[in-house]
């Protein structure tokens, strides 16, 4: 499914909101902290920063647990914006949960067309484990998309859930993309491919691969810290990306955390899986 945006100005405004990790009752935490609270904090700190959104991006672990009432609570928060808002799932979510209770057809759309750009909202989860995975069809749709984007000259944002690059966290990277050569060999025929933009590794990361920037986003809630062999929360804020896709194929983007707010984890917490 396709859906088709109309913006006014020559550049997409987008917000990137990932890894919110609501659980089943508000007020419910995540390694101590208030999940609920931390998301609304960050939604008034774009509200502020960010007055004029084009669309929003929900990409991955939305829920903690995938229950049905974390993803009516998320549509309540994302409604806050007068934009319309797109999600996709993690390892945390549960699929079916999230289409169920999506109040419109196109929130879990694979692609969206707006101004001279094709947005592809890809799905990486494995039922069942943690790491990630794109698989066959979701390869195809890619090739196919990419295609079609070419043929009407669009530039792409590709967004998915986990990691397609190592990121130097050992026990994230054993969570990341498995084919995530196979998905680099779609992209690098097709250079009108310009970001991809993931979640689930709870930190900042820009880089550049082939022109293509690769961008990382911290969590709404959990921080994680970098550099690091097995698990460890970071004392990091939670925080946000935006993205200004231009016309001309740039893509103008930067992190925005908290401040004067203190969320704190649990300094004990051995894990959060």
């Amino acid at each position: 499914m396709t859906h088709f945006i109309e913006v006014s100005g020559d550049v997409v405004q987008v917000v990137q909101l990932t890894d919110t990790h609501l659980c089943q009752a508000k007020g419910g935490t995540l390694l101590g902290m208030d999940t609920d609270q931390s998301l609304q904090a960050v939604i008034d700190l774009v509200q502020d920063e960010r007055p004029a959104v084009d669309l929003l991006l929900g990409t991955g672990d939305m829920s903690d647990r995938g229950a049905r009432e974390a993803y009516e609570r998320l549509q309540g928060y994302f409604a806050q914006f007068p934009c319309e808002n797109f999600w996709l799932p993690g390892n945390h979510d549960d699929r079916n949960a999230m289409e169920a209770v999506a109040n419109t057809a196109t929130r879990l759309c694979k692609e969206i067309r707006v101004s001279r750009w094709q947005i592809l909202m890809l799905d990486t989860q494995v039922p069942g484990e943690v790491g990630g995975e794109l698989g066959q069809a979701e390869l195809a749709l890619l090739e196919q998309a990419l295609q079609s984007a070419r043929d009407e000259g669009l530039y792409t944002l590709v967004c998915l859930h986990h990691q397609p690059v190592a990121i130097g966290c050992t026990w994230l990277d054993e969570q990341m993309v498995a084919d995530a050569a196979a998905f680099f060999d779609v992209l690098d025929r097709y250079p009108g491919v310009r970001g991809v933009l993931w979640g689930h590794v709870h930190q900042q990361i820009d880089r550049q691969r082939k022109g293509v920037s690769l961008m990382a986003s911290p969590s709404t809630c959990v921080q994680f810290a970098p550099g690091c062999v097995n698990f460890k929360a970071d004392n990091m804020q939670p925080g946000y990306r935006w993205l200004d896709l231009h016309g001309d194929g740039r893509i103008e983007t930067a992190v925005s955390r908290l401040r004067g707010t203190q969320f704190t984890v649990e300094p004990d917490a051995g894990g959060y899986l």
